[in-house]
């Protein structure tokens, strides 16, 4: 007969299903029985997820910032060492240039893991 090879996938196919769908009304009888419980899980355990996803959002928010700061000074620091290098030195290679060639920390991409 056709599908016979098919019959020990088939019935361990329907046997984790049938497994999952009994787990899911035994669940579903307990909450029913017994709300407060339940009610209870939710509150505590959205408490969590709600206060770690604000103080995510807040770390991110701080990260921004100080990488704006960062910016900033770096903008600073070479407007300031562009204004003390002598005039007649235009010519000179800049002082960035005779460092090597490998990107500053701040220029790597990638989260920092501080």
């Amino acid at each position: 007969m056709a599908g016979e090879g098919e019959g020990p996938q088939e019935s361990s196919a329907v046997g984790v299903v049938a497994k999952i769908e009994g787990q899911w009304r035994k669940a579903k009888e307990h909450a029913e029985t017994y709300p407060y419980v339940w009610g209870s899980y939710v509150l505590v355990y959205g408490g969590i997820g709600v206060y770690l996803t604000y103080r995510w959002r807040k770390l991110r928010q701080t990260e921004d910032r100080v990488r704006v700061l960062q910016n900033r000074l770096r903008q600073l620091v070479d407007e300031e060492a562009a204004a003390t290098r002598p005039a007649g030195s235009d010519a000179a290679t800049p002082l960035s240039s005779s460092q090597p060639s490998s990107p500053r920390p701040h220029e790597e991409s990638g989260p920092s893991v501080n």
